[in-house]
């Protein structure tokens, strides 16, 4: 009988239990803990980073924290530096009150303050949903800092309202999007109800460890500043009726980065149509990968498969 040794075993029982797309304790005790200052208004941000080599900023999106980007982290941060954001109003990041202090030119400064504290010009931007938002409008407003950008289920801002405006499908299934900007819609959310809402639409395996970690990170949270992104910013002027956005390139700014759109299918908050003509709004190349089989939340439900396509894409732009 051959002879097995209790390492191999070891290592057997280790790929078994633990869950694709879970991070390991190792690394999960190497990434330090660090802050950034908004020079606009003194906001302090929190980041989780690792890793040497060009950097790449992660922002996730709603209702999330840094942790939402563990298994990209751990992949690229063998070759680059890998920073996850928390957004202000979320974890260990300030949370400063009134919605004025989620306006869109605030979030991009936070961004740029962690790559300013990073000691870096510029960098490779990755964000979720209004992560993705953010890096979207950071990329056309500061093109000289966004060295490349990475969206995970955020089509461009011009495919989204035009599919406001034109496809009852997408307007529809946005409807949430209104709705919990009613007035004390934020007093009635808890971290549990929170934590369920995410299990119940992400198909990744969730631990004992991930589930507590999320039920910390929202104990620190803000639920009114995490509602205040979509108060300031998805506003009425959004669906505005007026002309389309795309009848009109006149004021158009295309995205001078290389762009790579990761899109799970099944999301049917943001409509896949959305995708169509965002060829015509970046300058240089752009890559769109979609998944048949992911949500919204794609880079939980698909999370090997978008690790290992950002770190194809990112060597191809070497």
């Amino acid at each position: 009988m051959p002879q097995i040794s209790f390492r191999a075993i070891a290592l057997f029982l280790t790929l078994c239990l633990v869950p694709p797309g879970a991070a390991g304790d190792d690394f999960l005790d190497s990434l330090e803990s660090q802050f950034a200052t908004n020079a606009k208004d003194g906001t302090k941000i929190h980041y989780k980073a690792t890793g040497d080599g060009p950097l790449v900023v992660f922002i996730h999106g709603f209702p999330d924290f840094w942790y939402s980007w563990v298994h990209q982290m751990e992949r690229l941060s063998k070759s680059h530096r890998c920073v996850a954001m928390d957004l202000r109003g979320y974890n260990k990041s300030d949370k400063p009150k009134g919605i004025e202090n989620y306006d869109m030119p605030l979030l991009i400064g936070d961004l740029l303050a962690v790559i300013a504290a990073c000691g870096e010009e510029k960098a490779i931007v990755v964000g979720h949903d209004w992560g993705g938002a953010i890096a979207w409008a950071a990329a056309i407003n500061a093109p000289e800092q966004v060295d490349k950008l990475i969206v995970c289920n955020l089509p461009h801002p011009r495919g989204l309202k035009r599919e406001l405006l034109i496809n009852d499908e997408h307007r529809a299934n946005t409807q949430y999007a209104r709705d919990i900007q009613a007035p004390d819609y934020h007093k009635n959310v808890t971290p549990e109800l929170v934590v369920a809402l995410l299990k119940s639409l992400t198909n990744d395996p969730w631990s004992a460890e991930k589930t507590q970690r999320y039920l910390e990170a929202y104990r620190n949270s803000d639920f009114e500043a995490m509602i205040s992104y979509y108060r300031q910013n998805y506003t009425a002027e959004l669906e505005d009726k007026a002309p389309l956005p795309y009848q009109d390139d006149s004021e158009l700014v295309r995205v001078q980065a290389p762009v790579l759109m990761i899109h799970g299918l099944k999301d049917r908050a943001l409509h896949h149509h959305a995708l169509n003509n965002t060829w015509e709004w970046v300058q240089k190349d752009l890559t769109i990968v979609t998944l048949p089989n992911a949500g919204h939340w794609v880079h939980h439900d698909e999370a090997e498969v978008v690790s290992s396509t950002m770190e194809d894409w990112l060597r191809r732009q070497r």
